[in-house]
């Protein structure tokens, strides 16, 4: 995947745009998801390029903007000032942190009707990036942000020295830094994870790397083992 609006799956669209944190050379997946009355939701935007906002107006109305977890925010402002009908949807912290955003809807507060029948929202307890993955029940694709990274192996030696030491070089897996400071408990992680591996999945869109197409949940079990007991 190497940048522009691509289809992958029905009624499933990605998008990427280069990131960079703790001096790493990554890229942020955007999803675009249609609902059922055809209307759109973004998921995790990345930034706001002009023939960016093209394709996805070509798809239809964007109707809902998704925050998936306290850190995947940093563009969705651009988007709701280019979308004001747009309801934005966002975790409980978001609002300290974000307190431009205009925020619609907390994630769990009161179920969002539009999503009926085609959005099932699941949330990972005991997890301080207060992230929820989201469950695309037509396409059995599930998306998420920073729940696990599938990044390959990058060619900048900075982020091939830094994945390495922390685990997730060539592999779908989670940072070890994450899973030493974001996770202060693990019981109810793991009773998260639990239900969200009983969610039939095939497909996994994540939020830094290469979405799979196959074997999902199979990726997702095995990134996931070390929070077994």
């Amino acid at each position: 995947m190497n940048g522009g609006l691509t289809p992958f799956a029905d009624g499933v669209w990605v998008d990427e745009a280069p990131v960079r944190f703790l001096r790493m050379h990554l890229r942020a997946t955007m999803t675009v998801l249609r609902l059922g009355d055809g209307t759109l939701l973004l998921h995790s935007p990345v930034a706001m390029a002009p023939e960016r906002r093209t394709a996805v107006e070509a798809l239809g109305r964007v109707a809902h903007l998704y925050a998936p977890n306290l850190f995947h925010h940093l563009r969705i402002g651009d988007w709701a000032a280019a979308f004001p009908s747009a309801k934005l949807h966002a975790p409980p912290g978001l609002a300290r942190k974000r307190p431009d955003l205009r925020i619609d809807r907390v994630h769990h507060a009161a179920p969002e009707p539009a999503f009926d029948g085609i959005i099932e929202e699941h949330r990972i307890d005991g997890c301080r990036l207060e992230e929820t993955a989201l469950f695309h029940s037509p396409s059995r694709t599930l998306v998420v942000a920073d729940l696990v990274h599938n990044i390959g192996r990058p060619e900048h030696r900075w982020t091939e020295v830094y994945t390495r030491t922390m685990g997730f070089y060539d592999r779908v897996a989670l940072s070890r830094a994450i899973r030493r400071t974001a996770f202060p408990d693990k019981a109810a992680a793991r009773r998260s994870i639990d239900a969200l591996l009983s969610v039939p999945f095939e497909r996994l869109i994540v939020g830094h790397g290469a979405p799979l197409v196959t074997g999902g949940k199979e990726a997702l079990t095995g990134a996931y083992a070390w929070l077994r007991p």
